[in-house]
């Protein structure tokens, strides 16, 4: 899989439960040069990641405050808890959230009833029905790190981003003239919109892009600054 855009920095993620979630999820941020800490509380799943796994493996309970220490929390950028237990995946994030300040936690819940509360409550939760990986790598990681798609040539990606405040007001055409990306199409008021050349931006927008890997760093740094005067 081609790599992600050079523009994104590293971060550092902890994994609760080495499954084969788990395991898949760490294996694929150290191919991204992410840092990775993996705890579980059986030192044999850790066989899961292989012998070219290179982050820290913690055997422990994962909502422990020492263990987490253990695994770098307090410079943690993001935590999953991805374990076979509800119970365990919602304390252990709510501890990585409310004690150490992490603001990208992603936990697996069963129970779709439960997963609604803690959504609420700012916990990203992911229902095993819908469950990849690389699902709970856009979650983790920041815009512009890992797209929704990549064609299989990994040519082209397309990107799910709020709309920039700067943005808004503008011209949609203006975009994609000065960023070379191309607006697929817009999420506004809970639907989805094909944009024209007269569709202006608006507050709330949810914009899809369209765009080259290799220009993926232009269309972020037109994406933040805003549009220039023409």
């Amino acid at each position: 899989m081609p790599p992600a855009s050079s523009s994104v920095r590293d971060v550092h993620v902890v994994i609760m439960g080495c499954g084969r979630v788990g395991s898949t999820l760490a294996r694929s941020l150290e191919d991204r040069n992410h840092t990775v800490s993996i705890i579980d509380t059986e030192a044999d799943a850790f066989r899961r990641l292989g012998p070219q796994f290179n982050g820290m493996k913690i055997t422990g309970v994962g909502f422990d405050r020492k263990v987490l220490g253990k695994a770098g929390i307090e410079r943690a950028d993001a935590f999953a808890a991805v374990s076979s237990g509800d119970n365990s995946n919602i304390i252990a994030a709510r501890v990585a959230r409310e004690t150490f300040g992490i603001q990208s936690v992603v936990a697996r819940i069963y129970d779709p009833g439960r997963a609604e509360v803690y959504q609420r409550l700012g916990i990203t939760t992911v229902a095993t029905v819908k469950w990849t990986a690389d699902q709970v790598l856009r979650r983790l990681l920041p815009a512009g790190a890992e797209p929704d798609y990549r064609d299989p040539s990994g040519t082209i990606r397309l990107d799910q981003l709020p709309i920039n405040d700067l943005w808004v007001g503008e011209r949609t055409v203006q975009f994609q003239e000065q960023s070379g990306s191309r607006i697929a199409w817009i999420d506004r008021l809970g639907e989805g919109t094909l944009p024209t050349r007269e569709t202006v931006l608006q507050e709330g927008d949810v914009i899809h892009l369209v765009m080259r890997e290799e220009n993926a760093n232009h269309v972020y740094d037109v994406y933040k600054r805003g549009p220039e005067e023409e």
